[in-house]
């Protein structure tokens, strides 16, 4: 919703105030196709160039993350810290057999099933999954600290895939400008070739011929920069939830106390979705 309202206020305020001093956008509306067509055909088409079809696609779900935003909420961190506190507490009490049969298959667990939405993070249940079963095959054999390695990795890795959209939009901001000038050029290249008309048909073609160069800093420092910014925020606040997880993991094989486990999930969680202690020890206890 904030993404719509800002490109709401950035066109009002350009637009707005051009016409305000006294400008006419008669010019501007008529050389704007052609000259959308010349930098949004040469940035759609370097993006061709520079990505595989799989990245076109996740460039698109990237978009889409600045407007719907992050992902999880309160209750959602406050779910997930029951959801691997339950299994870390099985695997502590009843061991190792029990646990398996849930990470085994967590579309058919009980304890999963609890939890519909943390059951389609793919991610989200391969890191659970697949650090406790390193966890049950080692018969206790080990390290903590390799575990938390192994855990390192693998959101390290999965941060590196999803932001590769985020980075590619703002590849396209930093080239945005120069394909403006582009086709500034070739305005002016077309306004040369009519050097002989008259002074008011040259400032109209010169001025169509700025409205390139303006498109693409429009384009670059007001719309696409942004976007790939807000892409980055969202990005970063949605990883948090895989920290938790490592944390709470980590925690336990450590064989902290349960309070230093809880501090341990809700310290990375920024403020507007982080449950208090309380919440998170009486949620816990009410299971």
């Amino acid at each position: 919703m904030l993404a719509i309202i800002g490109i709401v206020i950035l066109l009002v305020m350009v637009f707005g105030g051009f016409m305000l001093a006294g400008g006419n956008l008669t010019p501007v509306l008529m050389a704007l196709p052609l000259e959308m067509m010349i930098i949004g055909g040469a940035a759609l088409g370097a993006l061709v160039i520079g990505n595989s079809v799989a990245e076109l696609k996740a460039l698109g779900g990237c978009l889409s993350k600045v407007f719907k935003g992050p992902v999880y909420d309160k209750q959602d961190y406050l779910d997930c810290i029951f959801l691997v506190s339950k299994l870390m507490k099985m695997l502590k009490v009843d061991g190792p057999v029990a646990v398996e049969l849930h990470i085994e298959d967590p579309a058919s667990s009980d304890i999963f099933a609890a939890y519909p939405k943390l059951l389609n993070d793919e991610t989200l249940i391969h890191l659970i999954c697949d650090t406790l079963r390193l966890v049950v095959v080692s018969s206790g054999t080990l390290d903590t600290h390799a575990v938390e390695d192994v855990m390192d990795h693998a959101i390290k890795t999965h941060h590196h895939h999803v932001v590769k959209p985020a980075e590619g939009l703002q590849g396209l901001a930093d080239a945005l400008p120069a394909l403006g000038i582009v086709a500034a050029v070739l305005g002016v290249v077309k306004t040369m070739g009519s050097i002989d008309q008259p002074p008011a048909v040259l400032g109209g073609m010169i001025g169509s011929a700025l409205v390139g160069t303006f498109l693409g800093v429009f384009l670059a420092y007001g719309m696409v920069g942004p976007f790939a910014n807000r892409a980055n925020q969202v990005i970063d606040a949605d990883a948090a939830i895989y920290q938790m997880v490592k944390q709470i993991i980590i925690a336990s094989l450590h064989g902290h106390p349960q309070p230093l486990v809880i501090e341990a999930a809700r310290a990375g969680i920024e403020h507007t979705n982080q449950p208090s202690f309380a919440e998170v020890f009486d949620g816990m206890r009410a299971r």
